[in-house]
């Protein structure tokens, strides 16, 4: 390679080498492991000792022979410039003095100005035709030290150049005829000597040639243009037009100017006359170094930005950090100032950062963004004509080794990206620009016209550093000892390396690929890996004989579940349109499937025998009511559950198997975990005196039985049978799996639930012998004392004890004892309220029991919900109580209550019926009854007719007890007799508008003989009368049509119950009345179809 001091004419090695490893197919697997591509061999950017002395001789000559008003933000002392540069190029300050000595010495460059002449725009019109033919004429006044501002300064202003500057020191540009705003982009080398007392001087001038009057008149085109021609008469023939000049001092000017200049008149006829468009640079001529004698400019300027651009990396390096791009305003100033004073082209200092660029990303750590200015500015001003053939062969090797080295990197990515490195995404993405935008340049296709394709190279490179990666790692993990265990150990730390290495593809550098190149990274990196993995794979299992042992089995297992994450990674990401060798893998490991199964089963009943012996019976928390062990045992079916998703088979009734054993697994266990926590609770409950405690034990069994019921029973969703009935129904007989699994699952959830309620029965047995106590109890306390006193003692008891079960007892179970002592409850109740029939004492009781025992149980809907509570027991009972607890005169209210309602709902008239109209008249308290008639009476002589009459009599008697029964005409054999008789009741309005409070009709038969026969009866019930609300008695009273109705035929409970209480001479006299009138109608009841 060359030095960099000289020009390089060997073309670099083609492409192609930089990515020579072939890519292996599975085929090639057994063949030994490849070697790996050669490292590309950056080009050296250091300098030898004499090289770096001339290179440093020219940067302080630079320095030293300095011009121009600095730059914005450029350093302005040459002292500090050159501390700079000896800390650049490590000069110990001796020699840093003598070379400084031996370059002060030197002869001094010839200094000049690079005047460039663009544009002029707005300037005056001096002709006829209101243009002119402007041209100017510049050059440089030396010798003249007048201060700017001073009178002399402005004569000089004034002067023209003709007068200021000699003939042959004065330039002169084009004619550019008949415009306002010519165009000139004409260049001048103006030499001077001394920058302090030199100007710039240009003038403009409007060339005027001879031409006739005539010629002028066929130019006129208004009266300027007539003025401009009197005032031509009046001047010499072929005189030039003075337009304006620009006079500048040069050590006003910076090393680069490009500005708008105002015109400047002579005088104040014409003060605004256009402005001129100038550009300028102080340059060098004849330097005097031994570096610009014998070397090109842009290579020597190259060598030096390399130098500066190497120490402004290492100083960052120094300080711990990474160089960001940005040159110091040290470098900066020195590279400008080079670069202007060897007149260097902006397209060759493009040229020279690319080359310097290049070479340095190779070497050293510099962003590569650095190199897509050089490539753009290359880009836009690119002519191959522009360069000779030794720098066209520099260009095209910077532009191969860059390519080869680039490839390289991205062959290596994994390692020269660390992603430990939070920027190596984006330095990756800024080397895939400068590739594409490299690539893409004119340039390069015309200096490069072989290269291979960007994608096509990156992808063969992607590809050949991925099988070199897998090698690496694959003898990173080789065992020591060659064992069919240790082999497996290492093969599965290798997959779970490819896996972590295909999940940082997928998640982060795909992004990068496809976002600037268009390549899926992923997919190109899972088809090498998945194949090298699956020879690995086979080649292990090749070896792995039947019976697997527990050890290696495990070890089985993970590969497996690596290998399964490793195709889920490939799913939706890698095209499905060839075959992949990893496609079946599990057919692999079916000989190891009975290993696992009983590893886990083996593991998990050790699990659940440690969590029971050292599980104390008590509950987790205040919310969590069973014990560790459900815990432990819970998670130990989850892991089982796990177990069985991680397996998930893809052949049907293998799967189906599998599931079969995992369901017969977990029953067993649960059977088993109940045998043993019962064990423990009588371990722990002998030689046990506090009785409570026992039962607190009791109660954690239950809820842990409870628990693992909740457990058991999300098996089918754990286990998703739904997916597996959808899978194996091709191959499984129609049935099969609900007769299989299921009934697994529903014989040990029926244990289960056994044995969660035989521990409740066990704990109501406890509680129904107090209950049943304290009810007894209640029966015989003093008549002296309240009902709500009365039950005190029974309440506190359920209080405490339901308090302390729903303490210690889940939901369901708390749920369970208060169903079984409820029923147990009602019939303790139901028992005593039979044997206090009588006794309404006794009765009011246990009607106050069963009322606060309904709101006890419910809890305000924290205990049973009340379906559950009104049963029909319940509701008997009620009923009974309700009627035990009522007086006798509430009794007989209720008697006539539910009489008025079986009148309500009778519409019937197999007895006939009464019509009346009645109304109360309340100014006066008047009861007005109109018998109008009655019909289809029931013919009860032998003769087939009857002698009816009406008995009229207000009820309940107790009630109305000074108003005595009234009655009717007595009619002779006649069904439909008309009685139109009225009768007047002089009652209060409040006791009629009572519950219960009627007008009994009593239709009878007279007879002679014996005593009369009843025909039915009606009740009028007095709270509907109009009249009774308290309004006015209406004018027209309706009639009122009433079928008679007989008493019930098979007794009433009501009518018993008052039966029974042989002291009440009115509850006697009551029942005997109604008895009388139901034997009366069990002798003349109508027979069905009558």
């Amino acid at each position: 390679m060359a030095t960099p001091l000289s020009h390089s004419r060997r073309r670099p090695p083609p492409l192609r080498q930089a990515i020579k490893i072939r890519r292996h197919r599975v085929r090639e697997l057994q063949e030994p492991l490849p070697q790996r591509a050669p490292e590309i061999k950056p080009p050296s950017h250091h300098l030898s000792p004499e090289e770096r002395t001339q290179l440093y001789e020219e940067a302080v000559y630079t320095v030293l022979h300095r011009l121009g008003q600095p730059e914005p933000n450029h350093v302005t002392e040459a002292s500090e410039l050159l501390r700079y540069l000896q800390e650049a190029f490590h000069v110990q300050s001796g020699e840093h003095q003598r070379l400084l000595q031996h370059i002060q010495a030197l002869q001094k460059p010839v200094f000049c100005l690079k005047a460039t002449v663009k544009q002029a725009k707005g300037i005056l019109g001096k002709d006829v035709s209101g243009f002119s033919d402007p041209y100017c004429l510049l050059g440089i006044e030396q010798g003249v030290g007048v201060q700017a501002g001073s009178p002399g300064a402005r004569r000089r202003q004034k002067a023209v150049v003709k007068h200021t500057i000699p003939e042959e020191e004065t330039h002169r540009t084009q004619v550019i005829t008949q415009t306002l705003n010519p165009v000139w982009e004409e260049t001048f080398i103006l030499e001077f000597e001394d920058i302090s007392s030199s100007s710039f001087h240009l003038d403009m001038w409007d060339l005027d040639t001879v031409e006739s009057v005539r010629q002028k008149l066929g130019e006129l085109t208004d009266l300027h243009g007539l003025r401009r021609i009197f005032k031509e008469a009046r001047k010499d023939k072929g005189q030039d037009d003075f337009l304006g000049n620009v006079v500048l001092r040069l050590q006003d000017l910076h090393c680069r100017e490009d500005q708008w200049y105002p015109l400047e008149p002579r005088t104040e006829t014409y003060p605004d006359r256009g402005q001129c468009h100038l550009q300028f640079q102080l340059i060098h001529k004849r330097r005097a170094t031994e570096a610009s004698r014998s070397q090109p400019s842009y290579l020597v300027h190259l060598h030096l930005l390399q130098q500066l651009v190497a120490h402004e990396v290492s100083q960052h390096q120094a300080g711990s950090a990474s160089w960001d791009g940005s040159l110091s305003p040290q470098a900066a100033t020195i590279l400008f100032l080079h670069a202007t004073q060897k007149d260097l082209s902006d397209f060759h200092q493009s040229l020279a950062q690319w080359l310097a660029y290049s070479r340095l990303y190779q070497s050293l750590e510099i962003p590569s963004s650095c190199l897509l200015h050089p490539i753009t500015s290359i880009e836009y001003q690119w002519i191959q004509g522009r360069l000779k053939e030794d720098q066209l062969e520099e260009l095209a090797a910077s532009f191969s080794s860059l390519l080869a080295y680039g490839l390289s990197l991205i062959r290596r990515f994994r390692s020269v990206f660390p992603l430990s490195v939070p920027d190596s995404p984006v330095r990756l993405q800024s080397l895939f620009r400068v590739l594409v935008q490299m690539c893409k340049m004119k340039a390069f296709g015309e200096l490069c016209p072989d290269s291979p394709p960007l994608l096509h190279l990156v992808v063969e490179a992607l590809r050949a550093g991925t099988v070199e990666w897998f090698h690496l790692k694959q003898q990173h993990h080789q065992p020591m000892v060659q064992g069919v265990l240790e082999v497996g150990s290492a093969l599965l730390s290798l997959v779970q390396d490819i896996i972590a290495d295909l999940r940082q593809c997928q998640r982060t550098w795909n992004k990068v690929f496809q976002k600037v190149l268009k390549i899926d990274l992923f997919s190109t990196a899972f088809v090498e890996l998945q194949w090298l993995v699956a020879k690995r794979v086979q080649d292990h299992m090749a070896a792995v004989h039947s019976p697997v042992a527990p050890e290696l089995g495990e070890n089985l297992f993970q590969l497996y579940i690596s290998l399964k994450e490793l195709c889920r990674l490939g799913q939706g990401s890698v095209q499905r349109d060839r075959t992949l060798a990893l496609d079946g893998f599990h057919h692999w490991f079916q000989l190891a499937i009975p290993s696992w199964l009983q590893k886990s089963y083996n593991v998990a009943l050790e699990r659940v025998q440690r969590a029971v012996q050292m599980d104390e019976l008590a509950p987790l928390g205040e919310l969590t009511k069973h014990s560790t062990s459900a815990v432990d045992l819970s998670t130990c079916f989850v892991q089982i559950s796990h177990t069985a998703q991680q397996l998930d088979w893809p052949d049907p009734e293998v799967a189906f198997m599998i599931t079969v054993k995992f369901v017969e697994d977990t029953c067993r266990l649960a059977l088993v975990y109940c045998s043993l926590i019962k064990a423990r609770a009588r371990e722990l409950s002998a030689g046990q005196k506090d009785q409570g405690q026992a039962a607190n034990m009791l109660c954690v069994v239950v809820n842990n039985m409870e628990q693992l019921r909740l457990v058991i029973g999300k098996l089918p969703a754990q286990l998703a049978w739904d997916a597996l009935e959808q899978r194996v129904g091709a191959v499984l007989e129609q049935g099969q799996l609900q007769n299989t699994l299921h009934d697994q699952l529903q014989g040990a959830l029926a244990r289960l639930g056994h044995e969660i309620r035989a521990g409740v029965r066990t704990l109501a047995e406890q509680l129904e012998v107090g209950i049943a106590k304290h009810i007894q109890k209640l029966v015989g306390v003093k008549e002296s004392v309240l009902p709500e006193d009365a039950i005190l003692p029974l309440m506190k008891f359920l209080e405490v004890e339901l308090c302390y079960m729903n303490t210690n007892l889940v939901q369901e179970n708390f749920s369970s004892l208060l169903a079984l002592l409820w029923t147990h409850t009602l019939a303790v109740l139901v028992e005593v309220a039979a044997s206090q029939r009588s006794c309404p004492l006794a009765s009011r009781r246990l009607k106050t029991v069963l009322q606060n025992l309904e709101i006890c149980f419910y809890a305000e809907g924290c205990g049973l919900p009340p379906e559950a509570l009104h049963t029909a027991t319940f509701q008997a009972l009620q009923r009974d109580l309700e009627l035990q607890a009522a007086s006798s005169r509430e009794l007989i209210q209720k008697y006539f209550c539910s009489r008025i309602q079986q009148q309500a709902e009778t519409t019937a008239e197999q007895l006939g019926a009464v019509t009346v109209k009645a109304s109360y008249r309340a100014s006066e308290q008047k009861l007005r009854v109109e018998l109008l008639s009655a019909s289809s009476l029931l013919p009860l002589d032998a003769n087939g007719s009857s002698d009816p009459f009406v008995q009229l009599t207000l009820e309940p008697r107790y009630e109305f007890p000074e108003l005595a029964p009234r009655e009717t005409q007595k009619h002779k054999k006649d069904l439909h007799p008309l009685f139109d008789e009225t009768f007047e009741f002089l009652v209060p309005a409040e006791p009629c508008r009572k519950d219960g409070a009627c007008l009994l009709l009593t239709v009878l038969d007279h007879d002679t003989l014996g005593a009369d026969d009843l025909e039915g009866e009606a009740f009028l019930p007095l709270c509907s009368v109009p009249g009774m609300t308290g309004a006015e008695e209406p004018a027209d009273v309706p009639q009122t049509r009433l079928p008679l109705t007989y008493p019930a035929a098979n007794g009433d409970p009501i009518l018993q119950l008052l039966e029974s209480r042989k002291g009440d001479r009115e509850a006697q006299l009551f029942v005997r009345l109604r008895r009388q009138r139901a034997k009366q109608a069990s002798q003349h009841a109508p027979r069905p179809g009558q």
